[in-house]
């Protein structure tokens, strides 16, 4: 299936940014021209914790062990400390980005091509961090919705973390090979504005990552549907804080949905 979906991104042209650097969450790079796994000692990220904070909606704010600090779909907010190092954002609705970010920001990483030539090709190594997206559509008319979401993967601390952004629509086989693996995935799991509930459970047991960050819930019914679609194959955990530090080594043993409590109080048996 690995070399399959490698053919298929290839012949498509859609071969991935990363494609001259070394990776290890690249699920088919084998044998595929161009692209290797990392060797030891060669991965780009190799920080061994990361911070992550659910600071609300779909705003994440992730810490690494050499101080790179980025906030996922930033629409002004990124939690308390220092302004972040990097920001990605997403197009589909107004508290999912900022046309006015904070100009002491040195990196903002748009999900969407602003001239509308193609997708966004976004691509940045910053001390311990690389960041790559891959891009989905939107609902919507015309070319406005083509392109218009990014999936960005951090590598960092020698895993793979993926934030799903607004996503609308199931995932091609060659955009899971464009992600590759990934061990850590915030998903939006409104059920609603983004991909249907028993959709986006399909989409996270493709995956198979083993720690699931839910977000963009709007409330407990919508967070109780999808948690009651993930319990047969994962733990359900509700923590304590909204914040955790995790490391490849203190990845659950067992896929895991973790609920990082933000607006208001998660109750779940």
């Amino acid at each position: 299936m690995t070399r399959l979906c490698a053919l298929l991104v290839f012949a498509l042209g859609l071969a991935p940014p990363t494609a001259a650097l070394a990776s290890n969450c690249y699920a088919f790079v084998e044998g595929v021209p161009g692209v290797r796994y990392a060797a030891l000692g060669d991965v780009a990220a190799r920080a061994r914790e990361v911070t992550i904070t659910n600071v609300g909606h779909s705003t994440f704010r992730i810490e690494t062990e050499q101080g790179v600090v980025i906030a996922t779909d930033y629409f002004g907010a990124s939690g308390e400390g220092p302004l972040p190092d990097v920001v990605t954002m997403n197009q589909a609705q107004e508290n999912h980005f900022t046309d006015f970010p904070d100009p002491a920001i040195p990196h903002v990483l748009r999900g969407w091509n602003p001239d509308r030539t193609g997708p966004a090709m976004r691509l940045l190594t910053l001390r311990d961090v690389t960041i790559r997206n891959v891009t989905t559509d939107l609902r919507g008319w015309g070319a406005s919705g083509k392109d218009g979401n990014s999936i960005f993967v951090f590598e960092v601390a020698d895993m793979c973390i993926g934030h799903l952004g607004h996503l609308h629509y199931e995932l091609t086989e060659a955009q899971y090979a464009l992600l590759g693996r990934l061990d850590i995935v915030m998903a939006p799991v409104d059920g609603t504005f983004t991909l249907e509930i028993g959709k986006m459970i399909e989409v996270l047991k493709t995956l198979k990552a083993r720690l699931v960050l839910p977000m963009h819930s709007f409330g407990q019914y919508s967070l109780t549907r999808f948690l009651d679609g993930m319990k047969d194959e994962f733990e359900i955990v509700v923590n304590d804080s909204r914040t955790i530090t995790v490391s490849l080594d203190t990845l659950p043993s067992r896929p895991t949905v973790m609920v990082l409590p933000t607006r208001f109080p998660i109750e779940y048996e």
